[in-house]
């Protein structure tokens, strides 16, 4: 019987997977899901769905700090990697706090989940009245949508480093 389960194991086959679309179709350059089972592929797509979501609103913060908005009482605080240095104590511990809660908060706690990412927690929001293709769909988008934010953080930055993301959005300042 175990045989049986590591032979299934070894030839997975993710090709159908949500995110495995034209151009590129089931992109795996690492070879991460070579020896992958099933529980496995879902657990790396949790984290990609997972840094995805962070990328997104990471790269919607860089712009919008960049481009010069702040809450108040924090218009001194610079843009991009300065901002480190530039928080008061009291920002850290909520930004901590911030993380812990969100890291309870975003995961599974029914058991109801049908898919690496569905932290609905028993709520519908519509989700479910929705189409098995229109749920694929929107899948998709969300794991594309990530795949490009987290080469967009990374880019704004690498640029950041070298000195020229004025020259990326110049409009900003």
């Amino acid at each position: 019987a175990q045989k049986a389960a590591a032979s299934t194991a070894l030839n997975a086959d993710f090709s159908g997977e949500v995110g495995a679309q034209a151009p590129l179709g089931f992109f795996d350059p690492f070879g991460m899901t070579k020896r992958c089972d099933e529980d496995r592929f879902n657990q790396i797509r949790l984290v990609e769905v997972k840094h995805g979501r962070v990328a997104m609103l990471a790269v919607v913060g860089y712009l919008t700090t960049y481009a010069g908005v702040r809450f108040p009482g924090a218009e001194d605080i610079p843009a991009g990697f300065a901002a480190w240095g530039a928080l008061p104590g009291m920002v850290w511990a909520q930004m901590i706090a911030t993380w812990g809660m969100m890291e309870a908060a975003n995961r599974d706690s029914t058991g109801l989940s049908t898919f690496p990412g569905d932290f609905r927690n028993g709520y519908d929001f519509g989700w479910d009245k929705q189409s098995d293709e229109w749920k694929r769909r929107k899948r998709s988008i969300e794991v594309n949508n990530g795949r490009a934010a987290m080469m967009g953080i990374t880019g704004l930055m690498v640029h950041e480093m070298m000195g020229n993301v004025d020259v990326l959005l110049p409009l900003a300042k």
